[in-house]
């Protein structure tokens, strides 16, 4: 998907419906009524136990290494991690949704 040009990414309404998904069922921020699809991206782990370059307080870099039992690999740990953030954001807009048909009346 990032590879392609916005035209070539533009969800294609016949009727009432959306013959493609590109949004991932989200046009606007507001859902289309296709089935909402989230992508994740995670970067990797920088705790690992490898000497790195970080920044000091004085504006410098000095080397440091991390001591001890690290997991490079956080896989495991992602997936409910991002689960819990898109049920937490779906309630949340579901809420504010709620809140705003509450003031229409």
């Amino acid at each position: 998907m990032c590879a392609l040009a916005g035209s070539q990414t533009n969800d294609v309404l016949e009727g009432d419906r959306f013959l493609t998904n590109f949004g991932g069922g989200i046009a606007g921020g507001i859902s289309n009524g296709a089935e909402v699809v989230v992508r994740v991206a995670v970067r990797p782990a920088t705790s690992i136990g490898k000497p790195q370059t970080a920044a000091t307080k004085e504006g410098g870099t000095t080397t440091i290494a991390i001591e001890g039992r690290h997991d490079p690999c956080i896989c495991p740990r992602v997936v409910p991690v991002a689960e819990n953030m898109m049920a937490v954001t779906l309630m949340d807009a579901w809420l504010c949704q709620r809140a705003l048909r509450g003031r229409e009346k």
